[in-house]
């Protein structure tokens, strides 16, 4: 797990969340639900598979649990030099703007008020179809990883 290496302003970010959620009593220590939490602070979007996978590639012990050093490492593999976290950060920022009633999903409509917004008229079929094209599971709503792949694909 090497990648390029944390700037001295991400290392700094990703201790200090590292100890926010080791908490006391933790003997510096975090498990899958405090690294899901940490990971979402800093603007990843990690699924619970993607955390125990994570877990078992950086964990020694086999406890199933992290050290602050561990947790580093996988940082740097997880936002490869920066890149990805900045990415991630907006692609999250952009979604939540989009999903108004924070249901974790955005609808059509949701989708035509802000392209309205940012002066794209696209009509009620145009976007229908946008949504359609993406929507991977088929809810008729697009969910963040939807999301992402239309952002990457347009």
């Amino acid at each position: 797990m090497t990648d390029a290496p944390l700037t001295a302003a991400q290392k700094a970010e990703f201790s200090e969340c590292f100890k926010v959620f080791a908490g006391r009593g933790s003997h510096g220590h975090i498990g899958a639900k405090e690294l899901m939490n940490a990971m979402k602070s800093v603007g990843l979007n990690p699924t619970e598979a993607e955390v125990t996978s994570l877990i078992n590639e950086v964990d020694t012990t086999g406890k199933g649990n992290i050290t602050e050093d561990q947790f580093l490492v996988m940082m740097a593999h997880k936002t490869k030099g920066g890149q990805a976290h900045e990415d991630e950060r907006e692609f999250r920022a952009a979604f939540n703007l989009l999903d108004a009633d924070q249901d974790g999903r955005i609808s059509a409509t949701e989708l035509r008020t802000i392209l309205k917004g940012f002066g794209e008229d696209l009509t009620t079929d145009e976007v229908d179809e946008l949504i359609k094209e993406h929507d991977v599971d088929g809810d008729g709503y697009l969910g963040y990883e939807e999301f992402v792949k239309m952002l990457r694909h347009h």
